[in-house]
């Protein structure tokens, strides 16, 4: 089943899910109006019964005085011992109402739990949006599939970010198919479209490895980070080490930025947050030295991961490439199978400049990933498509907001699902 077909399940199975929601709203309703109905029932019999409760002397006849005191006595014993009564009924119905009260809170808790679905459907929302707008601007002028229709569909893919390569093997591929499937009203052709765009998505991304390398067991796997200064390098190394602190294993970080001010006490306080130690060396420090350290830290007290901060100065990238490669020698002189993964950090904001910094160093450092941070603040959601199409990367990570919790593995079938669903029909 390819990602296509997966996706249009995926809704299917939403929109099922919706109907029977609303089927179990209706039913939850009658059988309260039911309850109601049981409630009046039983108010109505206590009423009843209060009524027959009288003072037994006066459902007797002629009495003399003894008898008169006799029952007194025991009418008296009656109203000590029913407030009693009344109070203990009244405690077991509070625990009651409690306990289900706490039943109730528990349900709903697990039932606000975000599933991964729901994220990316929040985290993608701009994109979606975007999509949707400049495709139906598109189809507003749709008339026929003429050789307009093409140039206006080219012009719309790249509007949308998928990049220039992209948006011209689509209009291409998409010649043919559009009169093979007979596709002429406006929905039919918009998911022609889709699904091509999905269909080479999918193909372009054919033996590509989206799962993190780590080290075999027991010894130290070690991860760099690189890109420019501002797309959030040093938040992601926070989020990451958050995650897997979490997951139990024992993490190390490396604040090798040493010339960006604020960058190493920036990493600093994400190893408080996350109760991650931090190698440091001095303001302007060789970051090289910074990265021997921790490498030989991290060797030497068996830390399962460490992470290495790097700077991101590209008006001297020259230099910048060189200190790359002067790190790595360090690390594989210590590690030799090291680094295990080069995490490549984009902004996805910045669109296609952020597919020219992935060129610029998979060329010089070995990149074996991405990470695409502030996916949720842009309407660029393209920029994965260009990414996979022209660089062959993988997307590893995707970052939705500012918590810890916003960083998520990328997941292919989510994020198509989260751009198209309101686009395709069911």
């Amino acid at each position: 089943m390819g990602l296509f077909d997966i996706f249009r399940k995926k809704k299917n199975e939403t929109i099922e899910q919706g109907s029977a929601s609303e089927s179990t709203e209706i039913l939850s309703e009658s059988e309260s109006n039911s309850d109601a109905s049981e409630d009046e029932q039983s108010t109505a019999v206590s009423e009843n019964t209060s009524a027959v409760t009288q003072p037994m002397m006066e459902q007797v006849g002629l009495v003399n005085e003894d008898e008169v005191k006799i029952w007194q006595e025991a009418l008296d014993k009656q109203k000590i011992s029913t407030p009693q009564l009344t109070e203990t009924e009244t405690e077991t119905e509070t625990e009651t109402e409690t306990e289900t009260e706490t039943e109730t809170e528990t349900e709903t808790e697990t039932e606000t739990e975000t599933t991964e679905q729901q994220i990316y459907d929040a985290g993608l929302k701009k994109s979606r949006t975007g999509f949707a707008d400049r495709f139906n601007r598109f189809l507003a002028n749709f008339r026929s599939v003429d050789e307009n229709f093409f140039e206006d569909l080219e012009e719309t893919l790249v509007g949308a970010d998928v990049g220039f390569d992209m948006a011209i093997k689509i209009s291409d591929e998409l010649r043919e198919e559009v009169k093979l499937k007979n596709a002429k009203r406006k929905e039919d052709v918009r998911d022609v479209i889709i699904k091509k765009m999905v269909d080479l998505y999918e193909a372009d991304g054919i033996n590509e490895d989206a799962t993190m390398n780590f080290a075999p067991k027991g010894q130290t796997t070690v991860i760099l980070f690189v890109g420019v200064n501002g797309v959030g390098k040093t938040t992601t190394i926070g989020k990451l080490a958050s995650k897997y602190q979490k997951a139990g294993k024992s993490v190390l970080l490396a604040a090798a930025d040493t010339f960006r001010a604020g960058a190493t006490k920036q990493l600093q306080e994400w190893g408080e947050c996350a109760y991650v130690p931090v190698v440091a060396g001095k303001e302007k420090a060789d970051p090289a030295s910074v990265v021997f350290a921790a490498v030989e830290k991290a060797r030497d007290e068996n830390y399962d991961v460490l992470f290495i901060d790097t700077a991101g100065r590209l008006q001297n990238n020259v230099n910048l490439m060189q200190e790359l490669e002067k790190m790595k020698r360090i690390i594989q002189r210590e590690i030799p199978e090291a680094p295990h993964e080069v995490l490549l950090v984009l902004d996805a904001t910045t669109g296609q400049n952020a597919l020219q910094q992935a060129k610029l160093f998979k060329n010089s450092s070995d990149v074996s990933g991405i990470v695409l941070t502030k996916m949720d603040g842009t309407a660029k959601g393209g920029i994965v498509f260009s990414i996979r199409n022209e660089m062959h990367l993988p997307v590893k990570w995707i970052g939705f907001g500012e918590k810890a919790s916003d960083l998520r593995e990328f997941n292919p079938e989510e994020f198509v699902y989260g751009l198209f669903k309101e686009l395709v029909e069911s």
